[in-house]
Protein backbone atom coordinates (compact mmCIF):
# COMPACT_ATOMS: atom_id res chain seq x y z
CA UNK A 1 0.00 0.00 0.00
CA UNK A 2 2.97 2.31 0.95
CA UNK A 3 4.00 1.89 -2.67
CA UNK A 4 1.14 2.36 -4.28
CA UNK A 5 0.86 5.64 -2.00
CA UNK A 6 3.74 6.81 -3.29
CA UNK A 7 2.83 6.78 -6.75
CA UNK A 8 -0.54 8.52 -6.27
CA UNK A 9 -1.19 12.33 -6.56
CA UNK A 10 -3.89 14.64 -5.78
CA UNK A 11 -5.08 17.45 -8.27
CA UNK A 12 -7.93 19.22 -7.24
CA UNK A 13 -10.50 21.09 -10.93
CA UNK A 14 -13.36 22.06 -10.90
CA UNK A 15 -14.81 19.76 -14.08
CA UNK A 16 -16.52 22.58 -16.38
CA UNK A 17 -13.54 24.77 -16.06
CA UNK A 18 -11.35 23.56 -19.01
CA UNK A 19 -8.61 25.62 -18.45
CA UNK A 20 -7.91 23.70 -15.20
CA UNK A 21 -7.14 20.68 -17.01
CA UNK A 22 -3.69 21.85 -17.95
CA UNK A 23 -2.60 21.04 -14.01
CA UNK A 24 -3.30 17.74 -15.35
CA UNK A 25 -0.53 18.20 -17.63
CA UNK A 26 2.05 18.44 -14.31
CA UNK A 27 1.69 15.21 -13.11
CA UNK A 28 1.13 13.29 -16.48
CA UNK A 29 3.79 12.27 -18.65
CA UNK A 30 2.41 11.76 -22.32
CA UNK A 31 5.62 9.82 -23.56
CA UNK A 32 5.81 7.33 -21.49
CA UNK A 33 2.40 6.55 -20.19
CA UNK A 34 -1.11 5.41 -21.54
CA UNK A 35 -3.40 7.64 -19.49
CA UNK A 36 -7.04 6.52 -18.11
CA UNK A 37 -9.26 8.47 -17.29
CA UNK A 38 -11.62 6.97 -15.01
CA UNK A 39 -15.50 8.46 -15.19
CA UNK A 40 -17.26 8.00 -12.35
CA UNK A 41 -19.05 10.95 -12.09
CA UNK A 42 -22.78 11.77 -13.80
CA UNK A 43 -23.24 11.33 -17.49
CA UNK A 44 -23.97 15.32 -17.21
CA UNK A 45 -20.54 15.88 -16.74
CA UNK A 46 -19.08 14.18 -19.66
CA UNK A 47 -19.25 16.50 -22.36
CA UNK A 48 -16.89 19.13 -19.59
CA UNK A 49 -13.91 16.20 -19.10
CA UNK A 50 -13.79 15.20 -22.29
CA UNK A 51 -13.37 19.34 -23.11
CA UNK A 52 -10.95 20.09 -20.97
CA UNK A 53 -9.10 16.71 -21.47
CA UNK A 54 -8.99 17.80 -25.04
CA UNK A 55 -7.96 21.58 -24.95
CA UNK A 56 -5.49 20.27 -22.50
CA UNK A 57 -3.59 17.71 -24.95
CA UNK A 58 -4.81 15.04 -23.15
CA UNK A 59 -6.11 13.12 -25.19
CA UNK A 60 -4.28 11.02 -28.04
CA UNK A 61 -4.87 7.68 -29.76
CA UNK A 62 -3.19 5.37 -26.69
CA UNK A 63 -5.69 7.32 -24.03
CA UNK A 64 -8.37 5.53 -22.93
CA UNK A 65 -11.55 5.99 -20.74
CA UNK A 66 -13.85 3.77 -19.09
CA UNK A 67 -17.78 4.68 -18.39
CA UNK A 68 -19.61 3.28 -15.47
CA UNK A 69 -23.24 2.36 -15.47
CA UNK A 70 -25.95 3.94 -15.90
CA UNK A 71 -25.10 4.92 -19.84
CA UNK A 72 -28.43 6.42 -19.96
CA UNK A 73 -31.85 5.97 -19.16
CA UNK A 74 -32.99 4.86 -22.32
CA UNK A 75 -31.82 4.33 -25.85
CA UNK A 76 -32.13 8.20 -26.78
CA UNK A 77 -30.33 9.17 -23.73
CA UNK A 78 -27.82 6.12 -24.30
CA UNK A 79 -27.11 6.91 -27.66
CA UNK A 80 -26.31 10.73 -26.80
CA UNK A 81 -23.94 10.06 -24.34
CA UNK A 82 -21.88 8.04 -26.57
CA UNK A 83 -22.30 10.39 -29.29
CA UNK A 84 -20.83 12.44 -27.72
CA UNK A 85 -17.83 10.73 -25.95
CA UNK A 86 -17.06 9.32 -29.46
CA UNK A 87 -16.33 13.17 -30.60
CA UNK A 88 -13.33 12.38 -29.02
CA UNK A 89 -12.62 9.14 -28.41
CA UNK A 90 -12.67 5.48 -30.93
CA UNK A 91 -14.50 2.63 -30.09
CA UNK A 92 -11.55 0.81 -29.27
CA UNK A 93 -10.39 3.26 -26.65
CA UNK A 94 -14.03 3.04 -24.74
CA UNK A 95 -14.54 0.39 -21.82
CA UNK A 96 -18.00 0.50 -20.57
CA UNK A 97 -17.70 -1.44 -17.58
CA UNK A 98 -19.85 -3.56 -15.27
CA UNK A 99 -18.31 -5.13 -12.45
CA UNK A 100 -20.19 -8.38 -12.78
CA UNK A 101 -18.30 -9.23 -15.79
CA UNK A 102 -14.64 -9.15 -13.76
CA UNK A 103 -16.39 -11.57 -11.11
CA UNK A 104 -14.22 -15.17 -11.28
CA UNK A 105 -17.82 -16.98 -11.52
CA UNK A 106 -18.77 -14.86 -13.87
CA UNK A 107 -15.45 -15.30 -16.11
CA UNK A 108 -16.23 -18.65 -15.63
CA UNK A 109 -18.83 -19.36 -17.34
CA UNK A 110 -16.77 -19.49 -20.39
CA UNK A 111 -14.03 -22.02 -18.92
CA UNK A 112 -17.17 -24.20 -17.83
CA UNK A 113 -18.99 -23.84 -21.47
CA UNK A 114 -16.25 -23.83 -23.50
CA UNK A 115 -13.55 -26.27 -22.26
CA UNK A 116 -15.35 -28.79 -20.92
CA UNK A 117 -17.38 -31.18 -23.73
CA UNK A 118 -19.69 -32.56 -20.89
CA UNK A 119 -21.16 -28.83 -21.31
CA UNK A 120 -20.65 -28.11 -24.46
CA UNK A 121 -22.13 -30.88 -25.81
CA UNK A 122 -25.38 -30.59 -23.36
CA UNK A 123 -25.96 -26.95 -23.93
CA UNK A 124 -28.87 -26.00 -25.97
CA UNK A 125 -32.79 -26.92 -26.58
CA UNK A 126 -32.30 -30.55 -26.60
CA UNK A 127 -30.84 -31.10 -23.38
CA UNK A 128 -32.04 -28.11 -21.46
CA UNK A 129 -36.00 -27.12 -20.33
CA UNK A 130 -35.40 -24.02 -18.49
CA UNK A 131 -32.24 -21.46 -17.21
CA UNK A 132 -32.83 -19.29 -13.85
CA UNK A 133 -30.94 -16.52 -13.39
CA UNK A 134 -31.66 -14.57 -10.05
CA UNK A 135 -29.52 -11.11 -8.98
CA UNK A 136 -31.36 -11.23 -5.27
CA UNK A 137 -30.20 -8.15 -2.96
CA UNK A 138 -31.22 -8.35 0.84
CA UNK A 139 -30.56 -4.97 1.17
CA UNK A 140 -33.23 -2.30 0.37
CA UNK A 141 -32.52 1.19 -1.33
CA UNK A 142 -30.54 2.43 1.61
CA UNK A 143 -30.73 6.53 1.30
CA UNK A 144 -30.31 6.30 -2.57
CA UNK A 145 -33.89 7.56 -3.14
CA UNK A 146 -32.60 10.27 -5.59
CA UNK A 147 -31.44 7.72 -7.71
CA UNK A 148 -33.34 4.88 -7.88
CA UNK A 149 -36.30 5.98 -7.72
CA UNK A 150 -35.67 7.64 -11.35
CA UNK A 151 -34.43 4.55 -12.46
CA UNK A 152 -35.89 1.57 -10.86
CA UNK A 153 -34.72 -2.13 -11.07
CA UNK A 154 -35.45 -2.88 -14.63
CA UNK A 155 -33.36 -0.19 -15.65
CA UNK A 156 -30.91 -0.20 -12.46
CA UNK A 157 -30.39 -4.33 -12.78
CA UNK A 158 -31.77 -6.05 -15.95
CA UNK A 159 -30.16 -3.81 -18.84
CA UNK A 160 -26.64 -3.96 -17.67
CA UNK A 161 -25.79 -6.81 -15.06
CA UNK A 162 -28.49 -9.48 -16.27
CA UNK A 163 -28.21 -9.24 -19.50
CA UNK A 164 -24.45 -9.53 -19.27
CA UNK A 165 -25.40 -12.81 -17.27
CA UNK A 166 -27.41 -13.95 -20.15
CA UNK A 167 -25.15 -13.11 -23.31
CA UNK A 168 -22.64 -15.71 -21.88
CA UNK A 169 -25.01 -18.68 -20.57
CA UNK A 170 -26.75 -18.29 -24.25
CA UNK A 171 -24.29 -17.07 -26.95
CA UNK A 172 -22.68 -19.31 -29.31
CA UNK A 173 -18.92 -20.27 -28.88
CA UNK A 174 -16.43 -17.36 -29.84
CA UNK A 175 -13.92 -18.17 -32.30
CA UNK A 176 -11.40 -16.80 -29.81
CA UNK A 177 -10.90 -14.79 -26.60
CA UNK A 178 -10.56 -12.06 -28.27
CA UNK A 179 -12.80 -8.74 -28.09
CA UNK A 180 -14.50 -8.48 -31.09
CA UNK A 181 -15.08 -12.16 -31.07
CA UNK A 182 -16.48 -12.67 -27.74
CA UNK A 183 -18.49 -9.37 -28.31
CA UNK A 184 -20.02 -10.23 -31.15
CA UNK A 185 -21.52 -13.37 -29.86
CA UNK A 186 -23.54 -11.26 -27.48
CA UNK A 187 -24.70 -8.99 -29.17
CA UNK A 188 -26.48 -11.91 -31.32
CA UNK A 189 -27.73 -12.79 -28.26
CA UNK A 190 -29.27 -9.31 -27.94
CA UNK A 191 -30.31 -9.37 -31.41
CA UNK A 192 -32.34 -12.76 -31.07
CA UNK A 193 -34.36 -11.55 -27.60
CA UNK A 194 -37.99 -11.70 -28.67
CA UNK A 195 -39.79 -8.01 -27.60
CA UNK A 196 -41.86 -8.08 -24.56
CA UNK A 197 -44.82 -5.14 -25.92
CA UNK A 198 -47.79 -4.32 -24.31
CA UNK A 199 -49.84 -7.67 -26.16
CA UNK A 200 -47.44 -10.14 -23.83
CA UNK A 201 -46.37 -8.31 -20.81
CA UNK A 202 -48.79 -9.55 -18.47
CA UNK A 203 -47.77 -13.02 -19.23
CA UNK A 204 -44.17 -12.08 -19.55
CA UNK A 205 -43.13 -9.65 -16.57
CA UNK A 206 -43.38 -9.17 -12.86
CA UNK A 207 -42.85 -6.12 -11.41
CA UNK A 208 -42.85 -5.20 -7.79
CA UNK A 209 -42.29 -3.02 -4.55
CA UNK A 210 -41.48 -4.20 -1.33
CA UNK A 211 -43.50 -3.17 1.64
CA UNK A 212 -42.53 -3.52 5.06
CA UNK A 213 -40.97 -6.47 6.69
CA UNK A 214 -38.32 -8.21 8.39
CA UNK A 215 -34.91 -8.98 6.93
CA UNK A 216 -32.21 -10.93 9.19
CA UNK A 217 -35.11 -10.37 12.46
CA UNK A 218 -35.22 -6.64 11.99
CA UNK A 219 -38.35 -4.58 11.21
CA UNK A 220 -37.57 -2.93 7.91
CA UNK A 221 -39.72 0.09 6.71
CA UNK A 222 -41.38 -0.63 3.02
CA UNK A 223 -39.85 1.24 -0.10
CA UNK A 224 -43.11 3.81 -0.02
CA UNK A 225 -41.41 4.51 4.00
CA UNK A 226 -38.01 5.19 3.64
CA UNK A 227 -36.71 8.05 4.38
CA UNK A 228 -37.09 11.02 1.71
CA UNK A 229 -39.54 9.00 -0.33
CA UNK A 230 -42.46 9.71 -2.36
CA UNK A 231 -45.44 8.30 -0.81
CA UNK A 232 -46.80 7.77 -4.29
CA UNK A 233 -44.04 6.27 -6.29
CA UNK A 234 -45.20 3.88 -8.66
CA UNK A 235 -41.33 2.61 -9.52
CA UNK A 236 -40.44 -1.21 -9.28
CA UNK A 237 -38.14 -2.39 -6.53
CA UNK A 238 -38.66 -6.38 -8.17
CA UNK A 239 -38.72 -7.53 -11.71
CA UNK A 240 -39.17 -11.51 -12.91
CA UNK A 241 -39.13 -11.65 -16.75
CA UNK A 242 -39.92 -14.94 -19.00
CA UNK A 243 -37.90 -14.60 -22.17
CA UNK A 244 -37.11 -16.24 -24.99
CA UNK A 245 -34.17 -16.31 -27.21
CA UNK A 246 -35.35 -16.25 -31.43
CA UNK A 247 -32.70 -18.50 -32.55
CA UNK A 248 -32.22 -22.27 -32.92
CA UNK A 249 -30.03 -22.78 -30.05
CA UNK A 250 -32.42 -21.60 -27.59
CA UNK A 251 -35.73 -22.34 -29.59
CA UNK A 252 -38.67 -23.30 -26.72
CA UNK A 253 -36.17 -22.95 -24.10
CA UNK A 254 -37.61 -20.12 -21.71
CA UNK A 255 -35.29 -17.82 -19.62
CA UNK A 256 -36.34 -16.52 -16.35
CA UNK A 257 -34.89 -13.71 -14.94
CA UNK A 258 -35.42 -12.57 -11.48
CA UNK A 259 -33.79 -9.86 -9.42
CA UNK A 260 -35.16 -7.55 -6.12
CA UNK A 261 -33.93 -5.22 -3.33
CA UNK A 262 -35.13 -6.10 0.15
CA UNK A 263 -35.61 -10.06 -0.51
CA UNK A 264 -34.71 -13.00 1.45
CA UNK A 265 -30.83 -13.64 1.06
CA UNK A 266 -28.27 -12.07 -1.03
CA UNK A 267 -27.91 -14.36 -3.71
CA UNK A 268 -26.58 -14.35 -7.80
CA UNK A 269 -26.87 -17.49 -9.35
CA UNK A 270 -27.43 -19.36 -12.89
CA UNK A 271 -29.02 -22.43 -12.51
CA UNK A 272 -29.69 -24.66 -15.55
CA UNK A 273 -32.70 -27.23 -15.43
CA UNK A 274 -31.46 -29.86 -18.03
CA UNK A 275 -34.34 -31.90 -19.29
CA UNK A 276 -35.87 -35.15 -17.77
CA UNK A 277 -35.16 -38.94 -19.31
CA UNK A 278 -38.37 -39.97 -21.59
CA UNK A 279 -38.25 -43.41 -19.39
CA UNK A 280 -37.33 -44.21 -16.13
CA UNK A 281 -36.44 -47.72 -14.83
CA UNK A 282 -36.10 -46.37 -11.46
CA UNK A 283 -39.98 -46.73 -10.37
CA UNK A 284 -39.06 -48.04 -6.80
CA UNK A 285 -37.62 -44.85 -5.82
CA UNK A 286 -39.27 -41.92 -7.98
CA UNK A 287 -42.19 -42.40 -10.10
CA UNK A 288 -40.92 -39.38 -12.16
CA UNK A 289 -36.91 -38.90 -12.07
CA UNK A 290 -36.15 -35.85 -10.94
CA UNK A 291 -34.09 -33.58 -13.67
CA UNK A 292 -29.99 -32.74 -13.15
CA UNK A 293 -29.30 -29.32 -12.04
CA UNK A 294 -26.15 -26.92 -12.99
CA UNK A 295 -25.98 -24.29 -10.22
CA UNK A 296 -23.61 -21.77 -11.11
CA UNK A 297 -22.68 -19.52 -7.68
CA UNK A 298 -21.66 -15.87 -8.53
CA UNK A 299 -22.26 -14.87 -4.78
CA UNK A 300 -21.67 -14.60 -1.91
CA UNK A 301 -20.20 -18.45 -2.03
CA UNK A 302 -19.20 -18.81 -5.54
CA UNK A 303 -19.08 -21.94 -7.13
CA UNK A 304 -20.50 -24.81 -9.08
CA UNK A 305 -23.09 -27.45 -8.14
CA UNK A 306 -24.36 -30.20 -10.07
CA UNK A 307 -27.33 -31.82 -8.63
CA UNK A 308 -27.38 -35.47 -9.70
CA UNK A 309 -29.28 -38.86 -8.32
CA UNK A 310 -26.56 -41.83 -6.95
CA UNK A 311 -27.86 -45.47 -5.70
CA UNK A 312 -28.34 -44.82 -1.81
CA UNK A 313 -25.86 -47.09 -0.08
CA UNK A 314 -27.19 -50.34 1.09
CA UNK A 315 -28.44 -53.89 0.47
CA UNK A 316 -31.27 -55.46 -0.40
CA UNK A 317 -34.07 -55.54 -3.29
CA UNK A 318 -33.32 -53.14 -6.11
CA UNK A 319 -31.53 -50.25 -6.88
CA UNK A 320 -32.64 -46.80 -4.48
CA UNK A 321 -31.76 -43.61 -5.79
CA UNK A 322 -31.17 -40.52 -3.54
CA UNK A 323 -29.87 -36.96 -4.89
CA UNK A 324 -26.56 -35.83 -4.69
CA UNK A 325 -24.85 -32.47 -4.88
CA UNK A 326 -21.49 -31.97 -6.29
CA UNK A 327 -19.95 -29.17 -5.09
CA UNK A 328 -17.18 -27.15 -6.11
CA UNK A 329 -16.66 -24.23 -3.72
CA UNK A 330 -13.84 -21.85 -5.25
CA UNK A 331 -13.02 -20.80 -1.60
CA UNK A 332 -12.24 -24.04 -0.91
CA UNK A 333 -10.63 -25.36 -4.05
CA UNK A 334 -8.24 -22.66 -4.82
CA UNK A 335 -8.18 -21.37 -0.66
CA UNK A 336 -4.12 -21.29 -1.57
CA UNK A 337 -4.54 -19.08 -4.71
CA UNK A 338 -5.03 -15.10 -3.70
CA UNK A 339 -8.62 -14.47 -5.72
CA UNK A 340 -8.47 -11.13 -7.53
CA UNK A 341 -11.80 -8.54 -7.24
CA UNK A 342 -13.87 -7.76 -9.74
CA UNK A 343 -12.69 -4.00 -10.25
CA UNK A 344 -8.84 -5.04 -9.66
CA UNK A 345 -9.21 -7.42 -12.43
CA UNK A 346 -10.72 -4.82 -14.97
CA UNK A 347 -8.72 -2.00 -14.14
CA UNK A 348 -5.93 -4.33 -15.25
CA UNK A 349 -7.31 -5.34 -18.22
CA UNK A 350 -8.07 -1.41 -19.46
CA UNK A 351 -4.01 -0.85 -18.61
CA UNK A 352 -3.37 -3.83 -20.72
CA UNK A 353 -5.87 -2.44 -23.48
CA UNK A 354 -7.82 -5.44 -23.59
CA UNK A 355 -11.69 -4.87 -24.22
CA UNK A 356 -12.86 -8.44 -23.92
CA UNK A 357 -14.77 -7.94 -20.57
CA UNK A 358 -16.20 -4.45 -21.58
CA UNK A 359 -19.42 -3.55 -23.31
CA UNK A 360 -19.61 -2.77 -26.65
CA UNK A 361 -21.68 0.50 -27.73
CA UNK A 362 -23.88 -2.26 -29.81
CA UNK A 363 -24.89 -3.96 -26.73
CA UNK A 364 -25.86 -0.95 -25.19
CA UNK A 365 -28.00 -0.12 -27.53
CA UNK A 366 -29.47 -3.22 -28.28
CA UNK A 367 -30.07 -3.83 -24.51
CA UNK A 368 -31.75 -0.48 -23.76
CA UNK A 369 -34.30 -1.35 -27.00
CA UNK A 370 -35.54 -4.62 -25.16
CA UNK A 371 -36.02 -2.95 -22.02
CA UNK A 372 -37.95 0.44 -23.38
CA UNK A 373 -40.22 -1.74 -24.83
CA UNK A 374 -41.33 -2.92 -21.54
CA UNK A 375 -40.83 0.45 -19.91
CA UNK A 376 -43.21 1.82 -22.40
CA UNK A 377 -45.66 -0.95 -21.98
CA UNK A 378 -45.53 0.17 -18.29
CA UNK A 379 -46.40 3.41 -18.80
CA UNK A 380 -49.14 2.48 -20.82
CA UNK A 381 -50.46 0.06 -17.49
CA UNK A 382 -52.38 1.83 -14.51
CA UNK A 383 -51.69 -1.09 -13.02
CA UNK A 384 -49.79 -0.66 -9.81
CA UNK A 385 -46.15 -3.14 -8.74
CA UNK A 386 -47.18 -5.75 -7.11
CA UNK A 387 -46.79 -5.54 -3.29
CA UNK A 388 -44.39 -8.12 -1.77
CA UNK A 389 -43.16 -8.13 2.13
CA UNK A 390 -39.79 -7.10 3.05
CA UNK A 391 -37.19 -10.06 3.39
CA UNK A 392 -38.97 -12.35 1.02
CA UNK A 393 -39.08 -13.89 -2.43
CA UNK A 394 -41.09 -10.84 -3.85
CA UNK A 395 -44.41 -10.99 -5.15
CA UNK A 396 -47.03 -14.28 -4.96
CA UNK A 397 -47.19 -13.25 -8.86
CA UNK A 398 -43.81 -13.80 -9.65
CA UNK A 399 -44.13 -17.69 -8.19
CA UNK A 400 -46.91 -17.86 -10.52
CA UNK A 401 -44.93 -16.50 -14.03
CA UNK A 402 -43.36 -20.34 -13.66
CA UNK A 403 -46.40 -22.23 -12.16
CA UNK A 404 -47.87 -21.20 -15.42
CA UNK A 405 -45.00 -23.13 -17.02
CA UNK A 406 -45.17 -25.76 -14.96
CA UNK A 407 -41.92 -24.92 -13.34
CA UNK A 408 -40.81 -23.39 -9.91
CA UNK A 409 -37.98 -20.98 -8.62
CA UNK A 410 -34.52 -22.55 -7.04
CA UNK A 411 -34.65 -21.10 -4.07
Amino acid sequence: VEQLLARMQYVLINLDRPEQYNRLCRVTNQQCRVMVNYFSVAPSLFGDICTGLYHAGLITPETRVVLEKPIGRNLISSRQINDLVARFFQENQIYRIDHYLGKETVMNLLALRFANSIFTTNWDHNTIDHVQITVAEQVGIEGRWGYFDKSGQLRDMVQNHLMQILTLVAMEPPVNLHDDSLRNEKLKVLKALRPITTKNIERKVVRGQYGPGFIRGKPVPGYLEEAGGNSASSTETFVAIRLDIDNWRWAGVPFYLRTGKAMATKRSEVVINYKQLPHNIFTDSYRSLPANKLVIRLQPDEGVEIEMLNKAPGIGDGIHLQRTMLDLSFSEAFKKERVAGAYERLILDVMQGSQTLFIHRDEVEYSWTWIDSIQEAWEKSSEPPKQYPAGTWGPVASVALLARDGREWEE
